[in-house]
């Protein structure tokens, strides 16, 4: 008869050993290549619960997988990163229970509310079938009204030019500062709700860390919609910054001009006269009249240069009639418009292509190997902010053109005294006669 000991020994190596078991398919079997798909949550969408103090749950018809990073209320965990819960600042709990997480959020179900929980499409299961699309959204109140109000619009970036996809949504309710979050999808787009009633301050941003934050370096525009509203309409993201640009890099480009990068995108809607712009050959500090400081856009159409041209005429500093630029049209001379603010089609963004380069010319030509100052006043950025800007300008000097080496196999050169060279007479000396 067997002691209590060794069945209870027993016993606790067979759960030990039932408990590390993995789940695999059956021996034979297809392999799984379906990614998991909700088939349950919980409460109903658009219900009316006070009092509520439950989760909000999700069930997938498999096990999930819990992620890489499990969920340790930083919110950077792999499904902490997949819901979105509003209205709150503070990161959610996620639970995973095998087959379905829960929701909830850190300081409980607050009365009165409207609550959106969003699950973002990316769950996978165990064996890295991953959701390409989809998602869903549970929308419920602890008492508020059911709300009906559905914001919608795109977001654009700006500086890059393209849509903001992923661009994080915020809607601010003005009245008690209510914060519902959403993510644009891959065109830009989003649509927000349903939502309570009432006036908002729609914020996008380029979340670029991921954390679901607008931090204070990251591109963003907002828009006021006003109460009944549904239309956000465009938020053209860009960087808010509170000082001027300043010039990071300055270069020659040809014998009579320079491209000057700045630190920041620039005002499409500035153009900098030659007055604003100082250019001051050192030792000396003598002026040099400059003639036109514009974006690489204008500038091109106003000169007749190509963009390509530049690396080919680099070099033009000692080709003096090749790089001379035409005169300016008079037609043109009040034509500051970029090429960017001329939409060719319909589908063209409503808004010109933000720069941070701009194109100095001046009416003479660089001195090779001289140093200038070049200042800029007033100069713009796109958040309405000037400064001076100031930068010193190298000009390469002129290459050396190498001596011809002497060709051994070339002729002697010609006599150029004017004497006459007798040919030597290689025939015999005749005797003199006796």
């Amino acid at each position: 008869m067997l002691s209590r000991a060794r069945v209870r020994a027993g016993a606790l190596a067979l759960g030990l050993l039932l408990g590390c078991a993995k789940i695999e398919a059956p021996p034979g079997a297809p392999p799984d290549l379906v990614a998991p798909k909700l088939i349950a949550t919980s409460p109903d969408s658009l219900a009316v619960l006070p009092g509520f103090g439950g989760d909000v749950s999700f069930t997938f018809d498999e096990v999930i997988s819990e992620g890489s990073v499990p969920s340790q209320g930083t919110g950077t965990s792999d499904l902490e990163r997949l819901v979105i819960l509003s209205p709150t600042t503070r990161p959610p709990v996620v639970r995973w229970h095998r087959d379905h997480i829960t929701v909830r959020p850190r300081e409980g179900w607050l009365p009165n509310r409207v609550y959106r929980v969003q699950l973002l499409p990316g769950i996978s299961d165990l064996r890295n079938n991953r959701q390409a699309g989809g998602g869903t959204v549970i929308t419920f109140t602890t008492g508020a009204p059911r709300p009906t109000l559905t914001l919608e619009g795109t977001a654009q970036d700006w500086v890059a030019g393209r849509a903001a996809a992923g661009a994080l949504i915020e809607a601010v309710r003005t009245p008690d500062s209510l914060v519902y979050r959403a993510v644009a999808d891959s065109s830009g787009a989003f649509r927000l709700g349903p939502l309570p009633d009432g006036p908002y301050t729609v914020v996008a941003t380029i979340d670029q860390n991921h954390n679901m934050t607008r931090d204070p370096r990251e591109a963003f525009d907002s828009v006021h919609v006003a109460a009944g509203a549904t239309a956000a309409g465009t938020l053209w993201t860009f960087p808010h910054d509170t000082v001027g640009p300043r010039i990071q890099t300055i270069a020659v480009l040809d014998s009579a001009s320079a491209s000057v990068t700045v630190s920041q995108p620039l005002d499409p809607a500035q153009r900098l006269a030659p007055a604003d712009v100082s250019v001051r050959l050192l030792p000396d500090s003598s002026a040099v009249p400059v003639r036109a400081m514009l974006p690489p856009a204008a500038d091109d159409s106003a000169f007749g240069r190509r963009a390509a041209d530049t690396t080919a005429r680099a070099d033009s500093l000692t080709r003096a009639d090749s790089v001379r630029a035409r005169p300016l049209p008079p037609a043109k001379a009040a034509d500051t418009t970029t090429r960017a603010a001329r939409p060719e089609s319909s589908r063209a963004p409503a808004r010109p292509a933000l720069a941070t380069r701009l194109t100095l010319r001046i009416t003479g030509r660089w001195t090779p190997g001289a140093r200038y100052v070049v200042t800029i006043r007033g100069l713009r950025n796109v958040n309405g902010i000037a400064a001076d800007a100031t930068a010193v300008l190298a000009v390469p000097a002129a290459p050396r053109v190498p001596a011809a080496a002497p060709d051994s196999s070339a002729s002697p050169p010609a006599d150029t005294t004017g004497a006459r060279t007798t040919p030597r007479d290689t025939t015999a000396a005749r005797p003199a006669p006796r």
